[in-house]
């Protein structure tokens, strides 16, 4: 019997180290001179729901709060327009004695698929919104609680988007939830006509090489900017033969890790926006993920968090207005690292040969002491100081039974 397939991106977390360059990466039409920031758009006080606060976690990841049930306790949950439905930590499910049932589909991931693992008649309350009747998925998430060293409870994902307008604030850190009908657009952006089919599709225009556009997953729940399955950049002659050789590095997600090169790209544009010298992961799509060559990969959220959202689902409409984040430079550093919190310690995970992580005598296993004198343990702290391009940053480590030492990292850009 043919196996389905469930659309199912969330949780591509990129964990390699990047620093922020002191300059401008891309253009937006003199956004401040113009009123562009801060403009609240028209949408109806008679149809408005609720609010949601939220946190931006490092590489864009949007996290708030929401209430599983008659449970008392909040639960961490990522809101991503890359995952086709909402789903649960099997941790959490299990913490809190929730038993799931196979399902009749597969998910798929960018390192391997699994099939579905389900709980049905599931109540979920965002913020003032409840949510009722719905089906989670079940899946292990343990790869994000380790990489942001915060536990993460659940994603949500499709379900929740398709039944509501949702505009995203990143200016304001909050989400509003209205109930569907028309929209009178603000002025100063751009609206998107995405295709819906259990994820949101849209067009991109890139140059490099040529002058190429492509289709695209809009995936807010991506801790990058861009990813490009190598079979689209081969067929497509994204990068021309005298460009700079990319450096290695790793991905996460669902399935497990798979390997990565990370370059750049000279132009990418969404609509009248055109950005510059953009931090691009290529890797090879042996699952499908991308499904090319119906697309050629994903705009991730280190992108898309430029701008404040709204999601009109009802209609097919995505619309794009530059927020104060959106002239934020780009990150380019590589270190080569991969940290994680493991049993409640942060801990080097991978270290990519010839990377600037190997050349200073980091190992897999090495548990975090400091960085750069700081001891706090905090994992957000630490993985902005790593990455500091060009400067020696410290790190004191412990190997073994107990020994310490105190390695010297000097941080690489891919530009």
């Amino acid at each position: 019997m043919e196996k389905r397939f469930r659309p199912f991106l969330c949780g591509i977390l990129f964990l390699m180290f990047q620093n922020i360059r002191p300059a401008l990466a891309q253009d937006g039409y003199g956004l401040a001179q113009n009123g562009y920031f801060d403009r609240a758009p028209n949408l109806p006080a008679d149809r408005f729901l609720g609010s949601i606060p939220f946190r931006v976690l490092i590489d864009g990841i949007v996290i708030g709060k929401v209430r599983l049930g008659d449970f008392p306790d909040s639960l961490n949950f990522i809101f991503d327009t890359g995952c086709g439905g909402i789903s649960l930590d099997s941790m959490t499910a299990k913490r809190l004695k929730l038993v799931p049932h196979p399902g009749s589909s597969y998910i798929r991931g960018i390192a391997g698929t699994c099939q579905e693992q389900l709980l049905d008649g599931m109540r979920l309350r965002v913020g003032t919104v409840m949510l009722d009747s719905l089906a989670m998925q079940v899946n292990n998430y343990d790869i994000l609680t380790s990489v942001y060293g915060e536990q993460i409870d659940g994603i949500l994902g499709y379900t929740f988007f398709s039944r509501y307008l949702v505009r995203v604030d990143y200016d304001r850190s909050r989400i509003d939830v209205y109930s569907n009908g028309p929209v009178n657009y603000p002025k100063g952006g751009y609206l998107l006509h995405p295709q819906l089919a259990g994820l949101p599709i849209m067009k991109g225009r890139l140059k490099e090489a040529g002058d190429i556009t492509a289709r695209f997953y809009f995936d807010t729940g991506a801790g990058l900017c861009l990813l490009f399955s190598s079979e689209f950049t081969a067929d497509s002659a994204v990068f021309g033969p005298k460009k700079k050789r990319p450096v290695p590095t790793e991905g996460a997600g669902l399935g497990g890790k798979k390997e990565m090169q990370l370059t750049t790209l000279k132009n990418f544009s969404i609509g009248p926006f055109r950005f510059h010298q953009i931090p691009t992961y290529v890797f090879d799509d042996s699952y499908r993920v991308t499904n090319y060559p119906q697309l050629g990969g994903l705009v991730g959220n280190d992108l898309l968090r430029r701008f404040n959202l709204i999601l009109n689902y009802a209609r097919s409409e995505i619309y794009l207005l530059p927020n104060a984040s959106f002239n934020q430079p780009f990150d380019y550093s590589y270190s080569g690292l991969t940290i994680g919190l493991i049993g409640g310690k942060i801990m080097v995970t991978d270290v990519m040969k010839d990377s600037p992580g190997e050349e200073a005598g980091f190992q897999a296993g090495d548990v975090v002491l400091e960085v750069n004198g700081d001891a706090g343990q905090d994992m957000q702290v630490y993985r902005t100081l790593l990455r500091m391009i060009g400067q020696k940053i410290r790190v004191r480590v412990q190997r073994g039974e107990g020994k310490v030492a105190l390695l010297s990292l000097k941080v690489r850009s891919i530009l």
